[in-house]
Parts: structure tokens; C-alpha cells; sequence
């Protein structure tokens, strides 16, 4: 069972370009990078030539010659007779670029060359992207992929962009869903908060239509990560990165959810661990959200890199390191709210991730005041609260009201009930916050 995704038009559109250059697909492991680009290239090309540097090592030889497209055709033909690369039919692909980032060099070569299109694809684990930024600038095309957002998850179920279509029309018109799409929406968003968007663990719950198997398959890929962090994190403390990691969910648990690194080990202070936020970030783990300096445009360049909270970048393998006994409560009783509001600040994060916006809070040190996220338009700040359920937003109306905060005119919540509208706060449901970003451009 193929899951389609947000890839395959990217991939077609970068077909149609007479100019395409050589494109790396990144991106965490297991998130379906391989599947997707192996599917595009047999339903467009006559002859795929496919790589991979972790199962076929023999491989890595092929630039010893040098990086020219005649040196590595040679090289990789003595090496596999049986592969033959056919000018203007053949898309060569390699994969887990994580183990031979060298060859990123030859991309400068096979773009000036132009008989035969590439695509590399590997998990940011591991990868020095500085190095192949440097090595073939000016000469690629980037393309970042992620778990299955919450439209893909909706693909996967069936519908298609009608459904999606006629949800962002409701936020743009103020205009209540009807009890049947409500309830439909948010059965749909509770079940992809448990599972998450890895596609080993969507496809199962689609083909058994249950959770079954869904937890063993989550933990699988958390432990595939640890050992990946394990094997790839040279050169740093690996342990550190380790008890970051183990931390996110008990310190997401907390009220106050700034990720405070003293916590994480006795006496361990922020210039040490630095290096580990960084990479856990950079393999694509965990969403990061900055603490912002105040509340006002520009967000960029505004922020205290000290103080953040981070989020883990699927909120299915969140709810596979909860503890056995909310593991049994969610997936029995589906009941979101057995981690104190952390599973929901988690998945508005992974939803603005996954739609292009960046995360940026505030908490003021002498005050109550904290707001969970900020969005912008061109010439608005808006503040996003979080609430599980329903209940008043005191900081969202404190940042309406007052003149201290010029840029801030509106706000919006995200709550467990329907589309609403009072007093210059938006209200919407869960569901739609992948769709935030659409909605702010046709506000």
C-alpha cells in the first residue's frame, strides 16, 4: 500500500523543469523518503540506476578517480556491469547520502554535464550538511520531507482535497462546522495524535483499521534513533544527546515547558549542551521553539537562543515514550489529556513545522504572562494559545489589550471546540492548524 504524499507533485514539478537540477531529499529516517523517490523514478524513467551507500558499501569507490561523470560511470559499471547509465532515460538515485556525503561533489559535475538526472536522499543523522552545502552550491535543488502531516494522514483515509478544501473555507468565512464534520474531524486528528505520521505506523492502522501493532512499531523506530544517535554523532557526547532526547517528554509534562538543561543532568549548563540541541534539530528529531527577547516584529533575530522548549518532531513517538499507564488511557479511551496539555502543544508544533512556519513563544520572568506560539502576517504579531479543551486565554487577552504591545491587534486559540470569534480572538478546532498558514495568507 502506496501512501501518497506532499513529494510527489514536488517531484513532478521538478520533472517538468527543463532546468532541474541534481535534488537531495532530506530528512529523518523511516519518514518515507526512499519509497517515494523509487516510485516516482519507475513511473517516469526508463532505467533506474538505485545506490544505496549502507547496503551496498562497494559503492563508496566510485569518486576515486575523480568526480567527473565519465570517472564515476566507469567506476560504477566495474564495479556492477548490469548498471548502465542511458543518456536522457536514466535517473541515477543515491541513497543514504549520510555515508558518503562525498559524492555531493559530483553533483556540481552531473549538472553541468546534463545527461542524466539525480537525486540523493539521506537522513540528516550523521550528515555534515555544511560540508555538501559547500561542496555542490549553486548546482542542486533542496527539498526537506517529514512524517505524514495531518492532510496526508487524510489522504491515507480517503478523502481528498475537497475535504481539506471546505475546511479552510469555514476558517476564512467564521463559519461553525456542522456536528457530522466535527465529530468526523476530530475522531480523524485524535487517532493521527496517537499514531503519529511515521508511514510504517499509518500503514498498519490503515490495512488493520486498529492500533494494533501501531505502539511496538513507534518504539522500534525510537530505538532505531538512539542507535542512530549512537552511530553518527561524532565527535560530540553522545550521551548528552541521549538525555536530551529521554528528557523532552517529562520536562513537556511540566507547566512551565521551557526545556531547562539542568535538569537533564546534575550541574550541566547550556554552553555544553548546545551542540546537542543543534543536532537533534539539524536530523530533524525535534521541533525547537525560541523564547522571544518581546513581543514584537520581526520575530527573526528576536530571540533568546538560551531559553526554548522542544517538541519531538512526530507526536506519535511522544505518546510511545509516555509512561504504560497514559499509553493504555490513550489508546483505550483516546483521552488526549492524560499529559497535562503537552500532547497539544506538541501537535500544534508539528502542525506549523510541518505548514512552513517557524516557532517562536514568550514568557515574561516577572510576570504570569506566557503565550504558547506566534504567527505573522506582513504587518501583524499574532499570538496562538493551546488549550486543551476550552477555557479562557488571560495572557492571549492581556497581549490584545494592552499598549505595551503595538504589533499585537488579534490572536488566536486552538481549542477542543468549534470555529468562533469574540473580542478579536479567533477560535479554532485542533484540527485545522495545519491549515494556519493558508488561512493567514487569505485573512
Amino acid at each position: 500500500m502506496y501512501l501518497h504524499r506532499k513529494i510527489d507533485v514536488f517531484l513532478q514539478e521538478w520533472l517538468k523543469n527543463k532546468e532541474r537540477k541534481p535534488l537531495i531529499v532530506r530528512g529523518p529516517r523511516q519518514v518515507g523518503k526512499t519509497e517515494s523517490i523509487k516510485r516516482f523514478g519507475a513511473r517516469n524513467f526508463k532505467n533506474v540506476i538505485y545506490i544505496s551507500f549502507v547496503e551496498e558499501p562497494k559503492f563508496k569507490v566510485i569518486t576515486a578517480d575523480g568526480y567527473s561523470v565519465n570517472d564515476i560511470m566507469r567506476n560504477m559499471s566495474r564495479i556492477d556491469p548490469s548498471k548502465r547509465l542511458v543518456a536522457g532515460e536514466t535517473l541515477l538515485f543515491f541513497d543514504e547520502l549520510q555515508d558518503f556525503p562525498e559524492i555531493s561533489t559530483a553533483l556540481k559535475f552531473f549538472a553541468m554535464d546534463g545527461r542524466f538526472d539525480v537525486i540523493c536522499s539521506g537522513s540528516l543523522l550523521g550528515i555534515n550538511y555544511q560540508k555538501i552545502e559547500s561542496n555542490s552550491v549553486g548546482y542542486k535543488t533542496d527539498y526537506n520531507m517529514r512524517s505524514l502531516d495531518f492532510e496526508e494522514f487524510l489522504w491515507a483515509k480517503g478523502y481528498d482535497n475537497t475535504f481539506t478544501d471546505d475546511m479552510l473555507a469555514h476558517l476564512v468565512q467564521n463559519k461553525p462546522f456542522n456536528d457530522a464534520m466535527l465529530y468526523v474531524c476530530n475522531s480523524l486528528f485524535v487517532d493521527f495524535c496517537i499514531l503519529g505520521g511515521m508511514p510504517a505506523v499509518v500503514r498498519e492502522y490503515i490495512e488493520k483499521d486498529s492500533f494494533e501493532n501501531s505502539l511496538d512499531i513507534q518504539r522500534q523506530i525510537i530505538s532505531d534513533y538512539r542507535e542512530d544517535i549512537r552511530k553518527y554523532a561524532q565527535g560530540m557526547d553522545q550521551s548528552r544527546i541521549l538525555n536530551v532526547f529521554n528528557h523532552i517528554p517529562p520536562q513537556l509534562a511540566k507547566d512551565n515547558k521551557k526545556f531547562q538543561i539542568s535538569k537533564v543532568a546534575s550541574g550541566a549548563k547550556f554552553r555544553d549542551y548546545r551542540g546537542c540541541i543543534e543536532w537533534l534539530n539539524d536530523a530533524g528529531i525535534v521541533n525547537v521553539c525560541y523564547c522571544l527577547h518581546f513581543p514584537e516584529l520581526p520575530l527573526k533575530g528576536n530571540y533568546d537562543e538560551t531559553k526554548y522548549k522542544l517538541y519531538l518532531a512526530d507526536n506519535g513517538l511522544l505518546v510511545a515514550m509516555l509512561d504504560d499507564e497514559a499509553q493504555e488511557d490513550l489508546r483505550v479511551n483516546k483521552n488526549l489529556g492524560v499529559y497535562k496539555g503537552a500532547l497539544f502543544e506538541n501537535m500544534i508544533a508539528e502542525a506549523f513545522v510541518k505548514s512552513g512556519l517557524e516557532l517562536y513563544y514568550y514568557r515574561r520572568e516577572d510576570s504570569t504572562l506566557e503565550q504558547d506560539f506566534f504567527v505573522r502576517t506582513k504587518a501583524e504579531l499574532i499570538p496562538v494559545e493551546v488549550k486543551a479543551k476550552s477555557g479562557q486565554a488571560k495572557s492571549l487577552r492581556t497581549l490584545i489589550d494592552s499598549d505595551k504591545y503595538p504589533d499585537i491587534t488579534s490572536g488566536i486559540k486552538f481549542s477542543g471546540g468549534n470555529i468562533g470569534y469574540h473580542s478579536n480572538i479567533h477560535t479554532f478546532p485542533h484540527f485545522s492548524a495545519f491549515l494556519l498558514k493558508q488561512y493567514l495568507r487569505q485573512r
